[in-house]
């Protein structure tokens, strides 16, 4: 992907950002056009209600609908909404997604019972200038994962351009997010745009010093992301559960924790990378460990050098807490994903909420890099005390592993 620089704001608070050499939708004539649009609205739903508990997806494309809208375009947004598996599932339907995004822009927003097929083409040729219409769950059909290209091609036949808009999902290769963009102009909207030029630019020329911390169950989810930092931050912060393969790693037992066996000498590596390019990576000191992550368990605080057999590492303890809080609060730049521990469970949230509660603090860039982690700043309503949060946590991770995403690269490049 070709990227050039440009500096935003002004002193001291210059940092650069990434400009992606793509066009975007203010490249192209949308007037009066049918405009496909793919969103990401997998938002998620109160399992009891129906009701949707935290609609952040949906303001995050309304500058890019706003912008179709005042030049007369005819929208038509795309998205997934769960993991139906390539069949109808009734309770994935987008129903309740369309009406949220009604009430935000105060007018009609209309559905279709499928995303392809007769009803769907009725639906888009009556169609007017300003109108909005949201097609069904593309993930009832198999083949939009599949990426299959007849069914991409019958998507791209109800619209003039194709905006993507969906960073979360730009990181795999399916139908509605590279196969469109072979047979109409595609281009990026306001949301894609925002999200690489943040995350370029977090790594291209960031506010010294720089701490990386980094949670949730897997190291190898986030090994690319890892080795591409050594050298750009100055400090890594290693909770969650993958904490337990680095203390495996260094020679600890963890107890019932689990551990990526296959990750271990990949851990090893790591921590010898960060000697090497003089990177201060942070382990826990202490942990609170229980037999069993469930609300029932009774947590335990315990050494890293102490855990006991059977018992498994479920947050990070007081010790270490403080150890990053002090990390970072001396940081110009923070970047966070994944949780220090079962944040669903309250007593397992405490170094997770903690830290988050922490990075609305601080004066600094701070970027959250989408996914749970994201989840818990918006259930604390710090979303508008951090800097950035990500709509896309694979994505995210992938982007700033130093991959190429397939809905980026899909699009036109700027002449």
């Amino acid at each position: 992907m070709v990227v050039s620089i440009r500096f935003a704001g002004s002193a001291p608070d210059i940092f650069l950002e990434f400009a992606v050499n793509k066009m975007t939708v203010r490249d192209i004539d949308v007037a009066g056009k049918r405009v496909l649009v793919r969103v990401d609205f997998n938002v998620p739903l109160d399992v009891n209600t129906g009701a949707i508990t935290d609609d952040r997806r949906i303001r995050a494309a309304l500058p890019t609908i706003n912008y179709l809208l005042e030049r007369n375009a005819k929208v038509i947004l795309l998205s997934h909404f769960g993991r139906p598996k390539g069949k109808v599932v009734e309770d994935m339907r987008l129903t309740p997604v369309a009406r949220r995004l009604s009430e935000i822009l105060g007018k009609p927003v209309a559905t279709t019972r499928d995303c392809v097929g007769q009803e769907v083409e009725n639906a888009v040729a009556a169609l007017k200038g300003g109108d909005v219409l949201l097609l069904e769950n593309l993930r009832f059909h198999a083949e939009e994962e599949k990426g299959d290209d007849a069914f991409a091609k019958a998507l791209a036949s109800l619209g003039d351009v194709y905006v993507n808009d969906a960073f979360g999902t730009s990181h795999r290769a399916h139908a509605s997010i590279s196969g469109i963009a072979r047979y109409l102009p595609a281009v990026a909207g306001f949301l894609l745009e925002k999200e690489i030029n943040t995350l370029g630019g977090l790594l291209e020329n960031p506010n010294h010093p720089f701490t990386a911390l980094f949670g949730g169950a897997k190291v190898s989810d986030k090994v690319a992301l890892l080795k591409n930092i050594m050298g750009k931050v100055n400090t890594i912060l290693i909770g969650g559960g993958m904490a337990a393969t680095f203390l495996r790693a260094k020679g600890y037992s963890v107890g019932a924790s689990a551990v990526e066996d296959d990750i271990i000498n990949i851990a090893n590596d790591l921590i010898k990378d960060a000697l090497k390019n003089k990177v201060n990576l942070v382990l826990p000191v202490d942990v609170v460990v229980a037999a069993k992550p469930d609300g029932s368990a009774k947590g335990q605080i315990v050494s890293v050098d102490k855990i006991p057999l059977g018992q498994m590492i479920l947050d990070i303890g007081p010790g270490t807490i403080t150890a990053f809080e002090n990390e970072l609060k001396r940081s110009k730049t923070v970047f966070w994903n994944g949780t220090m521990g079962i944040a669903e469970i309250p007593q397992f949230a405490v170094g997770t909420n903690t830290l988050a509660k922490l990075l609305a603090t601080l004066k600094a860039k701070t970027v959250i890099g989408g996914g749970s982690t994201a989840e818990t700043i918006a259930k604390l309503g710090l979303t508008d005390k951090i800097t950035f949060v990500s709509t896309g946590g694979g994505a995210s991770l992938e982007f700033l592993g130093g991959d190429q995403l397939p809905g980026v690269v899909a699009l036109r490049d700027k002449i």
